[in-house]
């Protein structure tokens, strides 16, 4: 089952298979600003919309924490459009 943890501490969202790490999206935070710098998703998770759910718990907690979102990310920027 594939859980995803938010790590703000180190600027990051990971998902996991177990305790295995399959995914992550990176971002950094620049004063009132998060930019989503790169996501990640294995070969073999890839399809499951894994890398979605990531960038959507970075777009949530970038909300709660009135801070606004940019992407450099281009499959960040293109879900953060759809959005």
């Amino acid at each position: 089952m594939v859980e995803i943890k938010f790590l703000k501490d180190e600027n990051k969202v990971i998902a996991y298979d177990n305790k295995n790490i399959i995914g992550e999206c990176e971002f950094i935070i620049d004063k009132n600003t998060w930019n989503i710098i790169h996501t990640y998703v294995k070969k073999e998770y890839q399809g499951q919309k894994i890398a979605r759910k990531l960038v959507e718990l970075v777009v949530e907690k970038a909300k709660e924490n009135n801070k606004q979102l940019i992407a450099e990310c281009s499959y960040a920027k293109k879900i953060i459009n759809k959005l």
